[in-house]
């Protein structure tokens, strides 16, 4: 992943929660990593595993 990306974080991540992650769009794939070592390892996902996963953990 060599472009710079646009990372954002979930609206659930406000306040004194440190636990998060942030996401940004690479093309055909979805990029994850530590907000709290944004120089850190990334992993990408899929855009079609990533859609999957947010299907499965969607509230119902």
């Amino acid at each position: 992943m060599t472009k710079a990306l646009t990372w954002r974080k979930s609206s659930y991540s406000g306040g004194a929660n440190t636990d998060c992650v942030e996401i940004a769009q690479a093309g055909q794939a979805v990029a994850v990593r530590d907000s709290k070592n944004p120089t850190g390892p990334v992993i990408a996902f899929p855009l079609g595993k990533w859609q999957a996963f947010l299907a499965a953990i969607e509230p119902r």
